[in-house]
């Protein structure tokens, strides 16, 4: 069972593969998004991010998610040499975190729920778990910024996350802490593969806000690997990406 909806401003999909899938473990995935999205949209008048933003709610009445998100943020960014930052002259905005947070989130209700072999994504955000209806693991393009229809990598992942950062859909709306009012130009695509998409989301926002330093920055970190693709068009990646990569001769 597969299904997409339009939440948070980007699609989300969730496809199930295990048979006797309740229509009903779907619904629960996208009622999450919703509470998600109404909780941390900086679009929505009535979320709680926006009127912490606008001084209307102290920090002793933040909600356990709310408090959450500041922790999780605020060790991303010491862990992060401070490239992750969700403050920004003064406002918040945590979506750099959230969304790989709650795509994951979202998976473990399935998995709660007794599924093993399942794919949840949110504006191109990804963990899978088990294999995918073709009995493979799961097969995940890696878009061409240069041409969104083709995909320049192909990896199979069981078990693990991946997310991009990249200004070739959203333009410029990851930025340099250090530089704030200088754009990134010189990567345009970042994609991290990771233990489960929250890290991979996480640090595939910091690491794109170092430019092109944000690949040698991955490499190191255990457990992570990455493809970054420069305004050039030239690739770069770490030591342990080709383990993933799928190879034409595998790809049927």
């Amino acid at each position: 069972m597969k299904q997409t909806r339009l939440i948070m401003g980007m699609p989300v999909t969730v496809e199930i593969v295990d048979k006797n899938v309740h229509p009903d473990s779907i619904e629960k995935v996208f009622d999450y998004f919703q509470y998600v999205d109404g909780k941390f949209s900086t679009y929505k008048n009535t979320s709680e991010i926006t009127k912490i933003n606008l001084g209307e709610i102290k920090k002793k009445d933040w909600s356990p998610d709310m408090k959450k998100i500041f922790k999780l943020s605020a060790e991303t960014k010491k862990q992060t040499n401070g490239y992750f930052n969700i403050e920004q002259a003064g406002f918040f905005d945590p979506s750099g975190i959230v969304k790989g947070w709650a795509i994951l989130n979202a998976a473990e209700l399935l998995k709660k729920m007794g599924y093993k072999n399942y794919y949840v994504e949110a504006g191109g955000d990804i963990q899978v778990s088990g294999k995918n209806n073709k009995n493979q693991y799961w097969r995940i393009g890696i878009r061409n910024p240069f041409n969104r229809y083709q995909n320049v990598k192909i990896v199979s992942l069981k078990n693990r996350g991946i997310a991009t950062s990249g200004t070739y859909i959203r333009g410029q709306h990851v930025y340099n802490p250090y530089l704030p009012k200088q754009s990134i130009t010189d990567v345009v695509s970042l994609t991290i593969i990771g233990p489960n998409v929250y890290e991979a989301d996480r640090y595939a926002t910091a690491a794109f806000a170092m430019g092109k330093n944000g690949i040698a920055f991955i490499g190191k970190i255990k457990g992570l690997e990455g493809y970054m693709i420069d305004n050039k068009g030239q690739a770069t990646f770490t030591g342990g990406f080709n383990n993933y990569v799928v190879h034409k001769n595998e790809n049927n």
